[in-house]
């Protein structure tokens, strides 16, 4: 019976741990797993608790700086960016005609509703176009630089 508490207590923990991602209840979790395997082989109460308490704490002051120093290596090294960020400085072709207020536009097969960067200018379709920057849902455009050598806009300068 004392095997089932056990689990129910890693379980729990590690449920906790996918909610606050610390990397902190997942280490009383595999604590009380390996309380649950001393249970399971008969140890009593007591050396249950100090085999969690051990368990628990050796892998707070060895696994868990382990993990978090690679985790970091891994974010710092990564010079690739990923997600909306990724979007900005690519190239797209505008499908409907894009200008201040509205507009779409197609990026990587995917269509992508799409505003002039500079109000005053507007893209025809068919028109290639540069992905300054991602708000939200939409994607704000200026000229492709291809098209235009040396036209930048003056956030990009």
């Amino acid at each position: 019976m004392d095997a089932v508490l056990w689990i129910v207590l890693g379980v729990v923990l590690a449920v906790a741990e996918v909610f606050t991602t610390t990397l902190f209840l997942i280490m009383f979790a595999a604590g009380a797993f390996a309380a649950a395997g001393a249970a399971a082989l008969g140890a009593p109460v007591a050396l249950q608790a100090l085999v969690f308490a051990l368990v628990s704490a050796l892998c707070l002051a060895v696994v868990r700086p382990v993990i978090r120093r690679h985790a970091r290596a891994a974010l710092e090294g990564s010079e690739q960016s990923f997600g909306v960020e990724a979007l900005e400085g690519t190239t797209a072709l505008v499908i409907e005609p894009v200008d201040v207020g509205r507009g779409l536009i197609k990026i990587d097969g995917e269509l992508w509703t799409a505003r002039a960067y500079d109000a005053t200018r507007s893209y025809a379709a068919g028109e290639r176009v540069q992905v300054i920057k991602v708000q939200g849902a939409t994607a704000l455009v200026w000229q492709d630089e291809i098209s235009t050598p040396g036209a930048l806009p003056e956030a990009k300068r």
